[in-house]
């Protein structure tokens, strides 16, 4: 008996630990499109806008050329229809570039394109960014929900830089009982279910940030992380990457 209890015992403390969960990212050294899309579900325009970035999905520059990242905003609530995906903050942010002059005015659906409004969409719906500058690499490396994040920029940048770190989910349908879109089920895709920024940290060229992945209180059964560089106060992206989480899961 105390035999069998002792093969027990050590088979406990020989048991082997679980690896750590390891997705790691990586920019090109030229600039990744960083592509904003404001909207909302109580905004009859803004179906067809989410549709069309939804198709980025199969697109073959994703992640290495462009990041998409859709933003909820909470100013169309009013009408009757609170969005689940809205977050004053993502409103503010919209503000912000208004505010800036790099949008005209705020609504829905809006469109940035590396800091930039983008109203090609409008008329042209092919996304066709100019060729991106030499500006760094951007790497990611997520261990366990923590990621840790080095930027060497191609020319040092006298600015101090914040990290900027968004959970993407994917698959994600809604049936509206109020507002412009009352009686419509809505698909989204890109939806930035948590957000979180943090100052970087220099040590000669290198920037460098350790931040834990944002969490939201809406599941996804796909999701995806985006993350990017801003000089401090200005959300304009410096440089960007992105990838599929399911590896970090």
């Amino acid at each position: 008996m105390l035999r069998y209890v002792a093969i027990i015992t050590l088979g406990l403390v020989f048991a082997p630990v679980a690896p750590a969960q390891t997705l790691s990212l990586e920019s090109p050294i030229a600039q990744v499109a960083l592509l904003e899309l404001y909207t909302s579900e109580g905004c009859s325009s803004c179906p067809p806008a989410d549709r069309w970035v939804s198709g980025l999905k199969g697109d073959r520059r994703l992640w290495r050329e462009v990041v998409p990242v859709a933003f909820h905003v909470d100013y169309w609530d009013y009408i009757g229809w609170p969005d689940r995906f809205a977050q004053p903050a993502y409103s503010d942010r919209q503000r912000r570039y208004a505010r800036g002059g790099s949008i005209s005015t705020v609504y829905t659906p809006g469109f940035v394109l590396n800091g930039e409004e983008w109203r090609q969409w409008f008329s042209r719906p092919e996304l066709d960014p100019e060729a991106g500058r030499i500006v760094g690499k951007l790497q990611v490396e997520i261990v366990d929900g923590v990621a840790t994040v080095r930027f060497e920029p191609a020319r040092p940048v006298a600015a101090n830089l914040d990290l900027n770190l968004a959970v993407l989910g994917f698959d994600l349908t809604t049936e509206v009982g109020a507002g412009e879109n009352r009686g419509r089920t809505l698909s989204h895709d890109f939806v930035v279910l948590a957000f979180e920024s943090s100052a970087m940290e220099r040590t000669g060229p290198v920037h460098r940030s350790a931040l834990e992945l944002p969490r939201g209180h809406i599941p996804a059964a796909t999701r995806a992380v985006a993350a990017w560089v801003t000089e401090r106060g200005n959300p304009r992206p410096l440089q960007a990457t992105g990838g599929w989480l399911e590896a970090a899961r």
